[in-house]
């Protein structure tokens, strides 16, 4: 969680240095070279020689003349250097060689899965691990989190979707995923920042080695960083809307609470139950301290039995401020439904059919504040009011634990630079310092003081005021 934290917290992308990078890599690597290796990788040839619903790999979209510009255009809505900056900067393409590493053979070995590289278990979600009769002649399993992990199988569009007239509704009828639908687009990246039933990073993995899995969709967003246009950005249609990052992240946090909700309803009926990855992990593993120095022993333990360890609730710590601004009455209802959850999950041997009853339930609200989260009208008076919700909340979602903070610091963040994209704050560079210091009190986990964090809050809320 650190790393991916200090890359949330300095999101400005230096294109300076990035265009110089990319300018070395190339000098050594021509970008039309990786399309050029691969035999008849061209666009009009994988149309012909690989039928709809194949994977061509990322080197079909490689050309200068394609995706792998080295300066993006400024002209329409797509920069053409999409590849470029994937090659370069996304750390999705480097997701395979990260199975290979130290790190991930050890995993490996403690898992008795054989070699990461081979294991379904990894590669679902280090590589675009589809059956072979799907696999295009240029797909290669060791490029990792490529263009087709989000964007579907290319072999059916590839080709004529370069022509003048065609439309993005044409490319998805013929397999392309539709990332431009902000739940579509959380789904997709769901699948694998939280899994599901078929891409699971549970206790036994999480033991093994590999991170605990979090995520905020505008956040995780500029830290790949973005190689698209968004709505009211140059380029894109007059009167697109400007608060997008606001609606990215609204939508974002309710598809996220729905999803590990459904998670969890099936995960309660599988073979291993309680999954401790639902709970909260620094709730265990944390420094112990003498008792005068414990805040944990100085709160005590509200709503559970000393010893029992607590249901992680940071997918709702900040959609409850969300859906509180912007839906008041479902708000209540979604409290109540979760805070039984919460109680159910914070037992020592939880009733599985209450908690799947109870998830369950609790995702069909979710769902249905999902679609009010994506109709809603967003402004400066709306985005505001967040922010100052969401950081006037600072006792209970600092009291929640680290990963609850964490997603309160990522939102605060998304909010702001949402706003100073539209507005100027007249103290905009104090809060910049105030912002920065929530998440420099969540560079290490073990240390986390939930007193000091809320303070951190309290000053970002006081800058807002």
């Amino acid at each position: 969680m650190t790393t991916r934290l200090k890359a949330a917290h300095s999101r400005t992308v230096n294109v300076s240095i990035l265009l110089a990078i990319v300018a070395i890599f190339a000098s050594i690597f021509p970008l039309d070279a990786f399309s050029q290796n691969r035999a008849n990788s061209s666009p009009a040839t994988a149309k012909s020689d690989d039928a709809a619903g194949k994977y061509t790999g990322p080197g079909s979209c490689a050309s200068t003349t394609c995706h792998g510009s080295i300066v993006p255009r400024s002209d329409n809505r797509v920069l053409q250097n999409e590849y470029s900056i994937w090659i370069v900067k996304d750390k999705h393409s480097k997701a395979y060689a990260a199975l290979t590493g130290p790190i991930g053979e050890r995993m490996a070995k403690i898992l008795g899965i054989g070699a990461a590289e081979t294991a379904p278990r990894c590669l679902a979600c280090h590589a675009l691990d589809v059956p072979q009769s799907e696999r295009g002649r240029t797909f290669e399993l060791s490029e990792g989190v490529s263009c087709e992990s989000c964007h579907g199988p290319a072999a059916g569009w590839l080709g004529p979707h370069t022509e003048r007239d065609w439309t993005h509704q044409k490319s998805l009828a013929l397999g392309m995923y539709d990332t431009r639908d902000l739940t579509k687009r959380s789904e997709k990246c769901l699948s694998c920042h939280l899994g599901s039933d078929e891409k699971s990073v549970d206790h036994e993995m999480i033991a093994a080695g590999h991170p605990d899995l979090f995520f905020e969709l505008d956040t995780f967003s500029d830290v790949m960083p973005r190689h698209w246009k968004e709505p009211g950005e140059p380029g894109e249609a007059a009167g697109t809307d400007p608060w997008y990052n606001v609606r990215e992240l609204t939508s974002g946090q309710a598809v996220q609470l729905r999803q590990s909700l459904l998670r969890l309803a099936s995960r309660s009926h599988g073979k291993i139950w309680p999954e401790y990855s639902e709970l909260q992990c620094y709730a265990c593993h944390h420094s112990l301290t003498p008792p005068e120095q414990s805040w944990r022993q100085a709160r005590g333990y509200p709503g559970r039995r000393p010893g029992n360890p607590p249901w992680n609730p940071s997918r709702y710590a900040v959609f409850r401020d969300v859906v509180r601004q912007l839906d008041g009455e479902n708000a209540e209802k979604l409290d109540s439904e979760l805070s039984r959850l919460g109680q159910l999950m914070s037992q020592l041997n939880p009733d599985r059919d209450a908690v799947a009853t109870s998830a369950t339930n609790s995702a069909h609200l979710a769902d249905e504040l999902l679609a009010k989260m994506n109709s809603a009208s967003y402004d400066p008076m709306i985005t505001l009011h967040l922010l100052q919700a969401i950081s006037a909340d600072a006792d209970d979602i600092s009291g929640q634990g680290e990963h609850s903070a964490a997603q309160a610091a990522m939102a605060i963040q998304s909010l702001f630079l949402a706003y100073e994209r539209n507005e100027k704050l007249q103290n905009s560079e104090q809060l910049r310092v105030a912002i920065k210091g929530l998440f420099q009190e969540l560079q290490n986990p073990s240390a986390y003081d939930p007193a000091r964090f809320a303070s951190q809050m309290k000053q970002v809320n006081a800058l807002l005021r």
